[in-house]
């Protein structure tokens, strides 16, 4: 009788959890592509270690918030793993024009800059140029904006 009233309980958790929309997905927060791969595959530790972008590999993967990032290093995933805050670009992945905006906007992991220990991408080298003109305030806009709009899916923004 008991494994009968567990079978019944673990079926009503996944019908309410299938019916919910809970998912292993990631976090509506982070820019990724339909498979959950963040930075379009870019190892986020390597803007740090090489000074420039670098396609990593899916032999060296980690997840951070539910996005699944690639790295060209098993070293460089590790450093990942220890510390991915550190490494993670800010706002999720998002464009940080588009953020002080209050948009959310996918990147080229090519526009990118590091300030003050932080990765930020932008939607592309034009759009980075404005970015650069202006960053300090910039990076204070969307400090703020982002609590707000990351809970929101980028269409409705």
């Amino acid at each position: 009788m008991n494994s009968l009233k567990a079978l019944i309980r673990n079926t009503t958790l996944v019908t309410a959890l299938a019916f919910s929309g809970v998912s292993a997905a990631a976090d509506i927060g982070m820019s990724v592509d339909s498979n959950d791969l963040a930075i379009q595959g870019y190892d986020p530790v390597a803007y740090f270690v090489s000074g420039q972008p670098t396609q990593g590999s899916g032999d060296f993967t980690a997840s951070h918030n539910n996005a699944i990032y690639h790295f060209a290093s098993a070293s460089n995933r590790d450093a990942f793993k220890e510390d991915p805050a550190k490494f993670a670009p800010q706002y999720g992945g998002y464009c940080a024009f588009g953020v002080a905006m209050e948009k959310k906007f996918e990147t080229d992991p090519t526009a990118w800059k590091i300030v003050d220990g932080k990765l930020y991408l932008n939607l592309d080298k034009k759009v980075q140029q404005r970015w650069l003109e202006n960053t300090n305030e910039l990076i204070v806009d969307a400090n703020q904006h982002w609590p707000e709009i990351k809970p929101i899916d980028a269409a409705k923004l």
